[in-house]
């Protein structure tokens, strides 16, 4: 066995070409099935039902898994299984929409009967557009290509990437269909980073009580640093008796104030705090905390009520554990 480098450059380059002179063939073939498509499943009170036998049966899982993560409840049944029992999976309420790139897969045909029979909704995406599947379908989407990009002509490629891209091209259209937002893709992608920037607020990461540092205005410059250190916040909010900020003083203040050669034992907080301190909100997105950090160049923003008083701290050491940044 011998392996030429540019042949498989070659051969790499010709599969895409042919893939994307397939999808574009699709393009061209889109018609007012299409939206009917939509429509029909959009009308669906229970679930999409994506069935494929093979190579078909791997798009339908990724199929299936975009319109559940878009705001269309799917699953997928493999037609082998359906005639073994999990027909039973499928209700009245569901719709099918069943890839094969021939029409004429025994699985399908043996159980394409009954699931008229249910009397639920059939959509295709298939090359075969006279084929038994199509001629059973309420909606036929075409996914036809001129050739494969497999040299023998055999392997599924390019049909699969123009089932696939259908697929897609649904699940898009049924989100925008259903006002579907990023906050809801975010609900189904809890562990995902999406899902952390959209859910995640501030008050989720934020530090509380003792572990935010605070000193009053008459704090010695010696008690600033101390309350500093021990909350290894890399600053402190300076309060007054009712807990309203006052200001921030922060590491990067202590450089500054060094620079001028100061005598800083003499200093009060009152006297080397940061008047309005960057804050924000407890109900706020972590992400909008992020931005807001970048924007102004600051490492710790103050969380405060509607009063202006201080309940919170955070700062990117924070938003970085939480995985928002």
């Amino acid at each position: 066995m011998t392996f030429d480098p540019e042949r498989a450059l070659q051969l790499a380059r010709e599969t895409l070409d042919i893939e994307s002179q397939a999808l574009q063939g699709v393009q061209r073939r889109l018609t007012g099935a299409f939206a009917r498509a939509v429509a029909l499943l959009l009308a669906v009170t229970g679930r999409v039902v994506v069935m494929g036998m093979g190579k078909s049966g791997h798009v339908g899982r990724k199929v299936a898994a975009t319109l559940a993560s878009t705001g269309s409840p799917a699953m997928f049944v493999h037609p082998a299984e359906a005639s073994h029992g999990d027909l039973g999976m499928i209700t009245a309420q569901d719709a099918v929409l069943a890839l094969s790139n021939s029409g004429e897969s025994a699985e399908f045909t043996a159980i394409l009967p009954l699931v008229k029979r249910l009397g639920v909704p059939l959509v295709a995406i298939t090359g075969g557009t006279r084929s038994t599947l199509a001629r059973q379908a309420d909606v036929v989407l075409d996914s036809n290509v001129e050739k494969e990009a497999c040299p023998l002509g055999l392997a599924p490629t390019a049909s699969t990437i123009a089932q696939l891209a259908l697929g897609d091209a649904l699940a898009v259209a049924l989100l925008d269909a259903r006002n579907f937002k990023a906050e809801d893709f975010a609900r189904s992608h809890p562990g995902g980073a999406l899902g952390r920037r959209l859910l995640t607020h501030v008050a989720d990461v934020m530090r509380r009580g003792e572990a935010v540092p605070r000193v009053p205005p008459e704090a010695t410059f010696s008690e600033l640093m101390g309350e500093m250190t021990h909350k290894g916040l890399g600053a402190s909010a300076v309060v007054d008796a009712a807990g309203r900020v006052l200001g921030i003083f922060t590491d990067g203040d202590l450089r500054r104030l060094v620079e001028t050669g100061q005598d800083l034992r003499a200093l009060t907080a009152r006297e080397v705090l940061h008047a309005n301190p960057r804050c924000i909100a407890p109900d706020a997105l972590a992400a909008q905390a992020a931005a807001q950090m970048e924007q102004v160049r600051v490492a710790v923003l103050l969380v405060t009520d509607a009063e202006g008083k201080l309940i919170g701290a955070l700062s990117s050491n924070d938003l970085m554990r939480a995985k928002v940044i």
